[in-house]
């Protein structure tokens, strides 16, 4: 299960961050085994003085619609897993999205069964339910 957080600028449209919010989706689901129906996403939408993006760093020119993904889950994936991740996302950030593929930065943040609660106060990838 993934957890998916969008830092997005105030100035991207509706239709654009659903595009983008698909894109990262089928990504995940094609590279990194997520099932289809596991899609949790937040999104955070911010003006210019709380979205700051270096415009050149590592050589990389970013336009004002640059975003940061951020992907939380379990960990198991292999480097070429995450490698085809940041690619497909890429790619289908530019034909869901219109969105230039080097104004995408992704980080991904890997940890354990025991730190999932889908409710009721149980981890559940690692313990059986119990009744609340």
């Amino acid at each position: 299960m993934p957890l998916v957080k969008f830092n997005v600028p105030q100035s991207l449209s509706q239709q654009r961050l659903a595009g983008l919010c698909d894109a990262v989706h089928e990504a995940l689901v094609a590279t990194a085994n997520v099932p289809p129906d596991d899609r949790f996403h937040v999104v955070y939408r911010h003006d210019a003085s709380s979205l700051l993006i270096d415009p050149a760093f590592m050589g990389i020119t970013r336009g004002p619609e640059a975003v940061i993904v951020e992907i939380t889950f379990r960990m198991g994936r292999t480097q070429q897993q995450k490698q085809a991740l940041f690619r497909g996302i890429a790619r289908l950030a530019l034909a869901r999205a219109g969105m230039r593929p080097y104004d995408v930065m992704i980080v991904l943040t890997e940890n354990t069964s025991l730190d999932w609660s889908f409710g009721g106060g149980v981890a559940q990838y690692a313990e059986a339910p119990v009744p609340v």
